[in-house]
């Protein structure tokens, strides 16, 4: 196992291709940091409703609450793609754990004191963490992905249900046995510095063995070592990935996306909890339904893209998602409402990997084009949470979660843009590795016809 050179001003010229030791790795390493990052999340989103006690929280001053978490995030998120390039992805895992670490620990001190502000300005941190680890692991998928030649970002998501799965389950038993908050916290902060300060120096360095695009192999060899020496221009910046129109839309499929497994996530237990009486145990264990759907999708759904394309997987998807969200919120019984939650667990699950690997799909842009997607799509957590907050206290929770309809509609309407780039060739003119750069990239399967 060979740990990252996260050096930036690395040359890449004659960087040799990682060994398949490395790169299988870089996948465990990969698929253990989405793991954590759900545990993470779902640890937090399982026990919302004891914030809300705690703090004396409105279902809307509740959705504004969580509003700071999208703040953070958006502030940190666009930058992102920038900081890996010149930090390397690993470090910016790390950097983004710590940050999620001391925000966890300043929201168990902030319910100690039934503080809202403290909680407020704690949870802003915890979302630029977030934020950080969140596209630096989703760019370091990709890189697997393109070493491996088939999909499996899907499985690497799959971690992170599979993660926020166990966070859920853990979430909902200690709810039952009473265990507060503020201990509960403390506790996952021990686990999350464990392994983000040591699991993450196994991922593949970004641009280790990358083809160059044809044009720039048409200029012969010298024009590609000057770009290998130069990766910031070969990849272009981050500018001109938010003027990139198949970037952008892809944001906007994956905005539907977000919106729908966001919903999910923040609101699935509090809405049987409020809507059908629940209790609050019963309420976790519906989100666990919900993110164990979630899980069996996203591990068994690569092989399901790679043998009917991006475009149909995608289209499949948002008709369960439809599905399920109206069931879960039409239906009178906390059984047929799990129903459901199974449903929409299983439509939300793929489209959000999908995107990531859509938006990745020219690893020499991938770096800023997943931020700038990350970015548009985590405009759901800005306006989500505070919107159907709102829409809860007027019309109740599950009702309110049918204005989730809308985006997924869109992103079923727009799933066309996600299908596969050709992947870049590289010119023979550079010589031996140059043709055997290209002939990887050929024989990448096509996932998005």
């Amino acid at each position: 196992m060979n740990p990252e050179n996260t050096t930036p001003s690395a040359p890449t010229t004659h960087r040799k291709p990682p060994s398949s030791r490395a790169v299988r790795a870089a996948a465990l390493a990969v698929f253990a940091i989405f793991g954590t990052n759900g545990f993470v999340f779902a640890s937090w989103a399982a026990r919302i409703p004891s914030v809300t006690d705690i703090l004396g929280l409105s279902t809307g001053q509740m959705g504004a609450l969580l509003l700071m978490i999208a703040v953070g995030s958006l502030i940190a998120m666009p930058l992102t793609g920038t900081v890996a390039d010149r930090i390397g992805l690993n470090r910016t895992v790390r950097l983004g754990g710590i940050l999620a670490a001391a925000a966890g620990t300043a929201v168990a001190v902030g319910l100690l004191m039934a503080s809202v502000p403290v909680v407020a300005v704690a949870l802003a941190v915890f979302g630029a963490g977030i934020a950080l680890w969140d596209v630096a692991q989703n760019i370091a998928g990709a890189d697997v992905e393109h070493r491996l030649g088939r999909t499996i970002m899907p499985r690497f998501h799959a971690a992170f249900s599979g993660g926020a799965f166990a966070g859920a389950m853990l979430g909902a038993g200690l709810s039952a046995a009473d265990v507060s908050l503020p201990m509960h916290l403390f506790a996952i902060v021990v686990v999350v510095l464990a392994v983000i300060l040591v699991v993450p120096r196994y991922f593949l360095a970004h641009d280790a063995g990358h083809p160059a695009p044809a044009g720039e192999a048409a200029g012969g060899a010298a024009a590609g070592t000057a770009a290998a020496e130069q990766p910031g221009k070969a990849r272009g910046g981050a500018l001109a990935a938010w003027r990139h129109p198949r970037t952008l839309l892809i944001g906007v499929v994956v905005l539907g996306a977000t919106l729908t497994e966001g919903a999910g996530n923040d609101w699935i237990s509090k809405g049987v909890v409020d809507g059908l009486g629940a209790s609050e145990a019963a309420g976790a264990s519906l989100f666990a339904v919900f993110v164990g759907a979630m899980t069996v999708a996203r591990w068994f759904g690569g092989g399901v893209i790679d043998r009917i394309g991006r475009v149909a997987a995608l289209r499949i998807s948002m008709v369960s998602a439809l599905m399920g969200l109206t069931a879960y919120s039409l239906a009178g019984t906390y059984w047929l409402s799990a129903v459901g939650a199974v449903l929409w667990g299983l439509g939300a699950a793929l489209a959000f990997p999908m995107g990531m690997s859509a938006a990745a799909d020219d690893p020499r842009h991938a770096a800023n084009r997943v931020a700038v997607v990350s970015t548009i799509g985590y405009i759901a957590f800005l306006a989500g949470p505070p919107f159907l907050g709102y829409l809860g206290d007027h019309v109740g929770l599950r009702p309110a979660l049918l204005a989730i309809l809308v985006p997924i509609a869109l992103a079923l309407v727009l799933a066309g843009v996600t299908r596969k780039e050709p992947a870049p060739v590289a010119g023979v003119a550079a010589g031996g590795a140059g043709e055997g750069a290209a002939a990887e990239s050929v024989g990448r399967p096509e996932a998005g016809a």
